[in-house]
């Protein structure tokens, strides 16, 4: 070390990612495609919506180290947390996504393509990789670049969507949409604090079982569809939080109340409206009336300008719309109250 240099000087040194998927350590044996023990299956009960395909995902944990979940809403997982999610259309693995934590304030992300042979996989450049799988007659599923995983990986700081309190409890909502079966091995919120890789929980949050509350088992599952496809972006912490629009499960001062989704959805005109609807009665939900609501109208439509979510997805979720439209038509005969905090009815 030089003269007057302390040890916090100089950048750490980031070693890039591998140039091929068998060489980031997911696989026990390259050969076979056999997954390394050491890294550990999970599926989160509201899976992000992909143009249909089928999803395989792993996390590695440091030996030993534990996920500080002092901020129930945001873990800060320790560096070397690594995770993997496979990409499979029409029964063949098409994308290999890797998401590793490199220092304490940064993740790498890098995606590899499968060869046509499916023996190994290889790194796509930065910028992504278009028109890699064909998931419908003329439109394509792409590999995002970079800047775009950020899109919806940063808001504030960097987030891990589908590995949360309520992504992994074991309280799994039986009517989320294309909701996987846990299998014996996965990874869960209870697994988490009983190996204790959670630190700084309390006691009321480790013997609280996660859940979004809703006033029917449709809406609990509609509002975690919405959290999980919509909150990485609509939340009070994001870049465009000042459009007023919160779908963001949380668990913290609300507990686990959907009031902000709620509250900020039904009968609120918000800031894009329905084309064809009156002048001043479209809104973001219109109880009783599919056709009047913005939500419901931007997650059909695959139209550039006013598809939703922007990025990420080239077919609407059929499944979740029709539980979408169903929500919003029982709206019609309910109250127009949304729950508060200590007061939600459990849908059972």
């Amino acid at each position: 070390m030089r003269a007057g240099s302390t040890a916090g000087d100089a950048a750490p040194r980031l070693s890039p990612p591998p140039a091929r998927l068998s060489q980031t350590g997911l696989y026990a044996d390259a050969d076979s495609l056999v997954v390394d023990a050491g890294n550990r299956p999970f599926t989160p009960q509201y899976p992000l919506w992909s143009d249909g395909a089928a999803k395989r995902r792993w996390v590695r944990l440091p030996d030993g180290a534990a996920i500080d979940a002092r901020d129930p809403d945001r873990w800060d997982f320790p560096v070397g947390t690594t995770f993997w999610k496979e990409f499979t259309f029409a029964g063949r693995r098409v994308e290999t996504r890797m998401f590793r934590k490199v220092t304490p304030d940064r993740w790498d992300f890098a995606s590899y393509a499968w060869q046509d042979d499916q023996r190994d996989a290889t790194l796509v450049p930065r910028e992504g990789r278009s028109r890699v799988a064909e998931v419908a007659p003329g439109r394509w599923h792409d590999i995002p670049s970079q800047d775009e995983c950020r899109a919806c990986h940063d808001s504030g700081r960097t987030e891990v969507l589908g590995f949360t309190a309520l992504q992994l409890s074991d309280d799994r909502d039986p009517l989320a949409p294309h909701a996987e079966p846990l299998t014996p091995g996965m990874v869960t919120f209870a697994a988490l604090v009983a190996e204790r890789r959670l630190s700084g929980l309390s006691a009321r949050e480790r013997a609280t079982v996660p859940r979004i509350e809703g006033r029917t088992p449709v809406e609990r599952a509609v509002l975690g569809y919405l959290s999980a496809n919509c909150g990485s972006c609509h939340n009070r912490d994001s870049v465009i939080a000042s459009l007023g629009l919160f779908l963001k499960h949380t668990r913290s001062a609300r507990g686990a109340c959907a009031a902000d989704a709620l509250a900020t959805t039904i009968g609120q005109p918000g800031h894009w409206a329905v084309p064809d609807a009156p002048d001043g009665t479209s809104r973001v939900v219109a109880p009783g009336e599919p056709a009047r609501s913005a939500l419901l109208r931007r997650a059909q439509s695959r139209r550039p300008s006013s598809q939703m979510p922007p990025i990420g997805t080239v077919v609407a979720d059929r499944e979740a719309l029709a539980l979408v439209t169903a929500w919003i038509e029982a709206l019609g005969a309910q109250p127009a109250t949304a729950c508060t905090p200590g007061s939600a009815t459990t849908a059972r």
